[in-house]
């Protein structure tokens, strides 16, 4: 095709001898090729550039116009070919493996089609898309972050590239992880943005006659139980109910943990009066699950219960698991993510709620991460 083109050029070149400003004296004919020209005065297929009419530029095989010293009718048209960036970081992003609510494990069932550069989920800058001017989601970042804590997709526009399909154009408005970020919304991950609700938190503090102070869950009703002995037994039924809404699927050990100090100076030397954990399959991101209630304790640890009652203490609500898509959830070293504390006040201000220190008073709620 290109040898055949260029032949026509020449043949073109041969008849019009003559014409050009250089030759013979012989006049021009306007609007032919090697003649003055202003803007479309120009017969047939010839253009007006820079003064003379030429022929427009030949077509590449592959339907893409030469570089911009060619000679095209239309610069509209010549959008860059930035084609799939094989060192981009999203481009090593192979698809999860899924872990399932029976414990197996296996490919994820919709793995995404195209290629590693141009994977059909992602719609990413400089793949082909057909439809131009259509919108779409788009993706810049790693699969195991996308729709997670703060990050959402982008939109990109299927623009204009060549006679046969457009490309995809920049990804506009995405938001991507905090770069150093590894916990909470900024991170990205499973379990970085949620809310845990529990509907009873307060607790129980028994005085005996030798001053000692026990401290026991109330019951589902709020109500502290009848207490017939010390160390008091664990009281019967349950203590909470809970409910969870988190942006990622798996399987979560959550732990409601009781200590005494201040929530906004948590330290590890903070005595510990109670924890009570529940585990659950949390089976769709985003929708508000039912959990198996949180049971009833009691505590023997007289010291921090004295401490709680006395001058307060707070509520740590943490996770620990493995998500559908095999990646496993908690803190540094094996340990649990902390991802809310509840404050309590002292138990002075269930009596006297204007007192100094009494403006945060939880005795029941959720924590929303």
């Amino acid at each position: 095709m290109r040898s055949r083109l260029v032949f026509a050029l020449w043949t073109l070149a041969a008849g019009a001898a003559g014409c050009g400003v250089s030759g013979p004296a012989t006049p021009c004919r306007a609007g032919t090729e090697g003649c003055p020209c202003e803007g479309s005065t120009c017969q047939g297929d010839l253009v007006c550039d820079e003064g003379v009419c030429r022929a427009r530029a030949p077509m590449l095989d592959g339907g893409a116009p030469f570089d911009g010293s060619s000679h095209f009718p239309d610069s509209s048209r010549m959008i860059p070919d930035v084609g799939p960036n094989l060192d981009a970081f999203f481009a090593d992003d192979p698809p999860p493996m899924e872990c399932r609510e029976d414990g197996t494990m296996g490919p994820w069932p919709d793995a995404p089609g195209g290629t590693p550069e141009c994977p059909d989920d992602k719609n990413r800058e400089g793949c082909r898309c057909e439809g131009v001017g259509r919108t779409a989601p788009c993706w810049p970042g790693l699969r195991a972050n996308r729709n997670r804590g703060i990050c959402m997709d982008g939109v990109t526009t299927c623009e204009d590239f060549d006679e046969f399909t457009g490309r995809w154009g920049p990804c506009v408005g995405a938001v991507l992880p905090v770069e150093g970020v590894e916990l909470g919304p900024q991170a990205c991950m499973c379990f970085s943005q949620g809310r845990w609700e529990i509907a009873n938190l307060s607790p129980c503090f028994v005085t005996y006659g030798g001053g000692q102070v026990y401290a026991v869950s109330t019951l589902m009703t709020g109500q502290c139980p009848t207490i017939p002995a010390t160390p008091p037994p664990t009281p019967p039924g349950d203590w909470s109910t809970s409910a969870l809404t988190v942006d990622c699927e798996g399987r979560f050990e959550l732990c409601y943990t009781l200590k005494a100090g201040d929530a906004d100076a948590a330290s590890p030397a903070d005595c510990t009066l109670a924890e009570v954990c529940v585990e659950t399959w949390y089976r769709e991101r985003g929708v508000r699950q039912e959990l198996p209630n949180l049971g009833g304790w009691s505590s023997s640890n007289t010291t921090c219960a004295q401490q709680f009652r006395d001058t307060g203490g707070y509520g740590e609500m943490s996770v620990r698991g493995l998500s559908v898509e095999c990646d496993e959830i908690g803190g540094a070293g094996g340990g649990r993510y902390v991802f809310n504390r509840v404050n309590y006040c002292p138990l002075s201000c269930n009596t006297m709620p204007d007192a100094p220190g009494c403006e945060r008073c939880m005795m029941g709620g959720s924590g929303t991460f």
